[in-house]
């Protein structure tokens, strides 16, 4: 088993050398210059600082030795780690008098931690995970992630996938589609993670080791809830299992009914479905993991089939079709749309 899990996506970032950049680094210093139209493909180059400009002719740059680049490049990394050691000596020496004061007993609040901000969440949610040694378990509604955020999550189970973690991972059928996180499952499934995908699921989810969850405690996700009350984690667990079951692992077909009679889809009945419960626009995406725009293109799909001129009589021409109670399994096709008399 590997340890390093390649990136899904090939970026240039502002701190790394790219393979395109080590070889033309190369060659300019074998050459002792190289030209600007030659380094498009690795703009890492310039970003690091390894070549300047030729001061004879601005169409060539000059490559800067080794020795003087790795020292331009290292010393803010060190310049960093002395104030961060002089940041972590002044905090130990804050709270140094507070250490011989007794701790009162801990109370339930203590169970539930409040994160604010996308920045400690992630740091949170990093020191977690860093510490798993078990199991992580994940449910990821939408679409699919950004790929910022794939990155992100290889960061974070890369260091995992040589403890022999278990990882399961629950996402809905349209992430299958989302370029970035095909990437992301093809690179990570040789190594042990499993995943399956349903229509609906609950909003975000993270288990580590059947001890610590992660959910978010606003739409935004600007605020989440760490949770370490054992019978809040042992419910959530439940009901990952619960889903986990239903699920379709992620290298099967997911197979979707279509009526014959009327042309209505899989993901048109199950808006139908939360139409009737009177869902909005808005819920119904985010429960089936699209976007606004796709679902509204859906619902007029919908419209147009069933022959309504109207969000209200749409909901009474759902019910009369029938395609609802082939949802529930009575396998007939549905009844032709007819509009009012």
């Amino acid at each position: 088993m590997r340890s390093k899990v390649d990136n899904p996506e090939t970026e240039h970032s502002h701190d790394e050398l790219c393979e395109a950049g080590k070889h033309l680094y190369a060659a300019a210093l074998r050459a002792g210059r190289i030209a600007r139209s030659e380094i498009e493909a690795a703009p890492c180059l310039v970003d690091l600082a390894l070549l300047h400009p030729d001061p004879d002719d601005p169409q060539w740059l000059r490559p800067v030795p080794p020795s003087i680049a790795l020292n331009q490049l290292i010393h803010p990394i060190e310049r960093e780690i002395q104030q961060r050691r002089q940041r972590a000596l002044s905090l130990a020496d804050a709270f140094e008098p507070f250490m011989t004061i007794p701790a009162a007993a801990p109370s339930t609040s203590d169970a539930i931690n409040v994160l604010e901000g996308l920045a400690v969440i992630n740091a949170e949610l990093d020191r977690v995970t860093d510490e798993c040694a078990v199991e992580l378990l994940t449910i990821q509604p939408g679409s699919g992630r950004k790929p910022e955020t794939v990155k992100a999550a290889l960061r974070r189970v890369e260091p995992l996938l040589g403890r022999g973690v278990r990882m399961r991972t629950l996402y809905q059928h349209t992430a299958r589609h989302h370029s970035a996180t095909m990437g992301y499952v093809e690179r990570i499934t040789p190594y042990g993670l499993e995943v399956r995908t349903l229509e609906e699921i609950i909003d975000r989810l993270i288990i580590v080791d059947r001890k610590v969850a992660f959910i978010p405690a606003r739409s935004d996700r600007q605020v989440a809830l760490e949770l370490r009350h054992e019978g809040l984690v042992q419910y959530l667990v439940g009901v990952f299992e619960q889903f986990w079951l239903h699920g379709i692992p992620w290298e099967e077909e997911v197979v979707t009914y279509t009526p014959a009679l009327n042309g209505i889809s899989g993901i048109q009945r199950s808006i139908a479905k939360l139409l009737v419960e009177g869902h909005v626009d808005e819920a119904i995406a985010r429960r089936l993991g699209m976007n606004v725009r796709t679902c509204r293109a859906h619902i007029a799909k919908l419209a147009s089939t069933l022959g309504s001129g109207s969000r209200a009589q749409l909901g009474y021409l759902i019910a009369r079709s029938g395609i609802l109670d082939q949802e529930a399994g009575q396998g007939q096709e549905p009844e032709p749309a007819r509009g009012h008399d």
